[in-house]
């Protein structure tokens, strides 16, 4: 955590982190890993709520917790965008960090692989390496999906390339 900025040190400890390498095909050890997935991400939670920074909510689609859907939001010039959230756990997790997609912005940012995927591979994938099994769902979102929107959702707005809502149902009304 050298060289990163008290913020993000101080969230990143608060985020509990997970002890138990498994996963989906491991049977009851991915039990015990999910329980794990759970309370990091319970604690991240409750931790954006107390600082009112709320941003995301997923959920396991699946009683195996292997596919995730929700919502993540990010404020801009005081509009929130909000978006589509979802990705499997691969089956080598947890050493190949989840694929995060917005579908709703494939296409729209050069950060991106097909199927709105974005792009973690230059920072976020090494460290996730570093730091595997520790590291969950709450990690990749926390040091991957947070720094992806705070730093292409600003430029995708003022380029004009995504829309505020109400922005989009002004236009269509008229």
């Amino acid at each position: 955590m050298e060289g990163w900025d008290p913020n993000t040190k101080s969230t990143l400890t608060q985020i509990p982190l997970l002890t138990i390498k498994s996963g989906p095909r491991d049977g009851a050890l991915w039990t015990q890993r999910l329980k794990e997935e759970y309370k990091a991400l319970i604690a991240y939670t409750s931790m954006n709520k107390s600082k009112d920074n709320d941003w995301f909510r997923i959920s396991a689609a699946n009683p195996e917790g292997t596919r995730w859907k929700g919502k993540c939001w990010y404020v801009h010039n005081l509009l929130k965008y909000e978006f589509d959230l979802q990705f499997d756990i691969p089956v080598t997790y947890p050493a190949t960090a989840p694929e995060l997609e917005l579908p709703e912005l494939d296409g729209k940012t050069e950060k991106m692989y097909r199927g709105g995927k974005i792009c973690l591979t230059v920072h976020f994938k090494p460290l996730w390496a570093k730091n595997c099994p520790r590291f969950g769902i709450a990690h990749v979102l926390c040091l991957g999906l947070a720094p992806w929107l705070a730093a292409e959702i600003p430029v995708l707005v003022d380029s004009g390339t995504i829309k505020h809502k109400d922005d989009v149902a002004t236009s269509s009304e008229s």
